[in-house]
């Protein structure tokens, strides 16, 4: 995980009855952060089990090969993967989304963007058992535009605020084959049997940059007249691309 309780302060507020919250980057404990992020990114690129059968059969050496070819060099897709990977982790560390498939783990190549949602995760009702599912878009920028929170905004309304039926597709696919059967079940009724409804459906709007983002998921917030529940974050790092550029660098520097 990220860890943000350790190098953010947290600021929250309650917009148009959806939840606000800014967190703050501590320039003291930068380090700390590139140093919990760096042990966090790998894994979103190669799974356990294939580093753990590379290490095996080829040994160490192979394994930071392996690793640093699944690893962006392009500033603006380094940018975008840890964006994503920031509110993914997010999720897992203060909502009941904890569920789903680590995604970059299927790129086409390394400084390319994936297709679709930035953000698909998934919990489940405790009292009927239903699925439920997040989509989330994530936005790196060093400076956050209003032009760029409205362009996600349209993103997360388009097929009436729900995830494309390609991207809960990929996800039920990924799970059977992982062996998350349950979860795989769960997305296919959702899909192809009952129809996945607006209150399964939550919507993340996840910023990461260099400048306040406040005014912008403010304005967003109070602009929204949708009935999906809605949750605004903007994690702000001044430094941002120096930021970025000390994860990956450390990750390569690790090996593994």
């Amino acid at each position: 995980m990220a860890q943000f309780v350790k190098w953010c302060a947290t600021i929250k507020e309650s917009v148009n009855g959806h939840e606000m919250t800014v967190l703050n980057a501590d320039p003291k404990k930068i380090g700390g952060a590139v140093k919990a992020l760096s042990k966090l990114v790998p894994s979103q690129y190669a799974s356990d089990a294939r580093v753990a059968h590379l290490m095996k059969s080829l040994g160490k050496t192979a394994v930071a090969e392996y690793i640093e070819e699944k690893l962006p060099t392009s500033k603006s897709i380094r940018s975008g993967d840890l964006g994503e990977i920031l509110g993914t982790s997010y999720l897992g560390e203060f909502t009941v989304f904890t569920q789903g498939v680590k995604r970059l783990r299927w790129k086409d190549h390394r400084n390319m963007s994936m297709r679709g949602e930035d953000v698909l995760a998934f919990g489940v009702n405790a009292a009927t058992g239903e699925v439920l599912v997040l989509k989330g878009e994530a936005k790196s920028r060093v400076a956050l535009s209003g032009a760029t929170v409205t362009a996600a905004r349209k993103a997360l309304s388009a097929n009436k605020g729900r995830p494309s039926a390609h991207a809960i597709s990929f996800v039920a696919d990924r799970c059977f084959e992982q062996g998350n059967r349950h979860l795989a079940d769960l997305l296919d009724s959702a899909q192809l049997k009952t129809r996945l409804k607006a209150s399964q459906v939550t919507h993340l709007m996840f910023t990461f940059s260099g400048n306040d983002p406040v005014a912008h998921l403010r304005r967003d917030l109070e602009a929204y007249t949708g009935s999906i529940e809605q949750i605004s974050v903007g994690l702000r790092v001044v430094e941002h691309q120096k930021f970025i550029k000390s994860v990956f660098d450390l990750v390569g520097s690790n090996g593994i």
